[in-house]
């Protein structure tokens, strides 16, 4: 059902010097800082061959990022974003086998501009996942 992994976000609490460190330090390209005020986040993608690095920085006092950095001070990994063919057909078959998706369970327009859902972490080894239609 998964295809490819999409990316892998991490939470930052300064997406600036995120940026900087990918850039300078392990020389990676990186895009220009996108506000996502529907998702409450700024976003930052890093191109690597063969997937992407998403880092997050909270968007204003209701972001869901800001509860993330206050359990986990220095950032880290938020969530793996992993490809599917039919996102409503991946929610169904999940749902079916009592995987719990948040939200009210529809696809929202994610940063790609594609859709996307996340699914609850205790389902998932403790990770947060998000699917993103391909």
């Amino acid at each position: 059902m998964i295809g490819r992994l999409n990316h892998v976000a991490i939470a930052v609490r300064d997406i600036a010097k995120a940026s900087e460190v990918y850039r300078k330090t392990l020389g990676a390209e990186v895009s220009a800082a996108v506000p996502q005020p529907t998702h409450g986040v700024t976003t930052v993608f890093i191109n690597l061959p063969n997937t992407k690095i998403e880092l997050l920085e909270p968007l204003g006092e209701a972001s869901p990022i800001l509860k993330f950095l206050e359990k986990n001070t220095d950032g880290g990994i938020h969530h793996v974003c992993y490809e599917v063919d039919d996102i409503l057909a991946a929610r169904d078959r999940l749902k079916a086998q009592g995987a719990r998706v948040l939200g009210d369970g529809e696809p929202k327009t994610g940063a790609h501009g594609k859709p996307v859902l996340f699914l609850h972490p205790k389902d998932f080894c403790g990770t947060l996942v998000e699917l993103e239609q391909a």
